[in-house]
């Protein structure tokens, strides 16, 4: 009976695998595209490298905290208490 499980879970596995491959394969044309955008910006001077990462990251937190509000007291109370390279 433990055998059963075993394959059955292992069968379980590859499907897993196939499916997530699938997926990763659908996403990639977005991802190149995601990469093109940035590197347009940079080419165009129009942010620096530094600039897209940091907009990412807020992008990134604005996600988590939709209340934008919220996001910026969040933010205000860290930069009154660190400064850059403290962290």
């Amino acid at each position: 009976m433990s055998t059963d499980n075993n394959l059955k879970k292992n069968q379980y596995i590859v499907e897993f695998i196939k499916s997530f491959k699938a997926v990763e394969d659908e996403m990639e044309p977005f991802k190149e595209y995601r990469r093109d955008l940035k590197k347009s910006f940079v080419e165009n001077n129009w942010l620096s490298r530094d600039e897209v990462r940091m907009a990412v990251k807020a992008y990134r937190m604005l996600k988590i905290y939709d209340d934008f509000d919220k996001f910026t007291e969040i933010y205000e109370k860290i930069s009154n208490s660190y400064r850059k390279g403290d962290l």
